[in-house]
């Protein structure tokens, strides 16, 4: 399908959260594959730069989104519109992917990106720029979704699981925050979410730490420095103490914490994608609706609860149960 023209530079359109990269993993594993020698361009959020560094193997450059009108992730910069797009024009790639979502409203942006082929994903009652573009599957995982993208466009897959490598800069991160914790015998707790409507409330997530530590665990409380107040109302409401690392780890340091930890809980955030790319046993509260969009696929491990349509406590607390037993 992709035979008429040599591919040698291809560029990925996926601005968005870093769950929303780790699932995309596997197909840029499939692409990488089928295309050794190609370069591989990511457009991102400014954050996802740090992905050059956490996956070389899969992305050899990096050029940051600048917003676009319709997409809710970052504000949009009218006059850096203009200039991103001579920037891609200018490479003239081979390929550029539409991995962003359903392409209501991007599929003629990357459409001007001037790339030879151009494909990706689309809607029956949108425009479709050509071929190559796939019906967007809906209700099927994430990770399945952009694989059936690279299969559509002869791009056989090389498994479904995800990854998180770590490098010294993360062991070293991990090292300074000198926690005395033994490997396997604590449970993460992240009561984070970047919506507001996808946080579990905290008295809850309280009462699963206290559980852990009546069991022998040590609780781990993980967030960035904006959800420090989520933190805080947590060990409040818990009758055990708890380590807060809120605020003073790196990405990587927290990946650390999730590898050697005996199980996290959190809401369906980032750190979930983490726990299930290391096959950290995890109980995942699904306030979004999307249970079977974004949870991960080993659900013997990984026990999500959807929240939306089964708000029950002692439910949560039953997948808890069975993680520790």
């Amino acid at each position: 399908m992709l035979s008429a023209h040599p591919i040698q530079k291809i560029v990925v359109f996926r601005a968005l959260q870093l769950g929303d990269l780790l699932c995309s993993i596997p197909a840029f594993r499939a692409l990488r594959t089928t295309y050794p020698d190609a370069h591989i361009t990511l457009i991102g959020l400014p954050w996802a730069e740090s992905l050059l560094t956490r996956f070389p193997d899969y992305f050899d450059a990096f050029i940051a989104f600048p917003g676009y009108p319709g997409l809710p992730e970052q504000e949009v910069v009218p006059e850096k519109i203009t200039a991103f797009l001579q920037e891609i024009q200018q490479q003239k790639f081979d390929l550029a992917l539409q991995m962003q979502g359903n392409g209501s409203i991007v599929n003629p942006l990357v459409e001007l990106f001037g790339a030879f082929y151009t494909a990706g994903f689309y809607r029956e009652e949108d425009y479709r720029p050509s071929p190559l573009f796939l019906k967007y599957p809906e209700g099927i995982p994430e990770i399945q979704r952009h694989l059936l993208l690279m299969n559509h466009l002869g791009i056989p897959a090389v498994g479904t699981e995800l990854e998180f490598p770590l490098n010294s800069y993360d062991y070293d991160a991990f090292d300074q925050l000198n926690l005395q914790i033994i490997p396997q015998k604590y449970v993460c707790i992240h009561p984070g979410s970047r919506s507001v409507e996808r946080q579990w409330p905290t008295a809850y997530f309280a009462a699963l730490a206290d559980y852990c530590q009546e069991h022998g665990f040590d609780v781990v409380i993980t967030g960035t420095k904006d959800e420090a107040h989520l933190a805080e109302e947590v060990m409040q409401k818990m009758q055990h103490e708890a380590y807060n690392l809120t605020g003073r780890t790196t990405l990587g340091a927290v990946a650390v914490l999730i590898k050697h930890s005996f199980a996290l809980v959190s809401n369906c955030t980032g750190v979930s994608h983490i726990a299930a790319a290391y096959g950290t046993p995890s109980v995942v509260i699904s306030l979004h609706g999307e249970p079977e969009r974004w949870s991960p696929l080993d659900q013997m491990k990984h026990r999500t609860i959807d929240w939306s349509t089964t708000p029950n406590f002692n439910l949560v607390m039953e997948r808890l149960v069975e993680v520790v037993a």
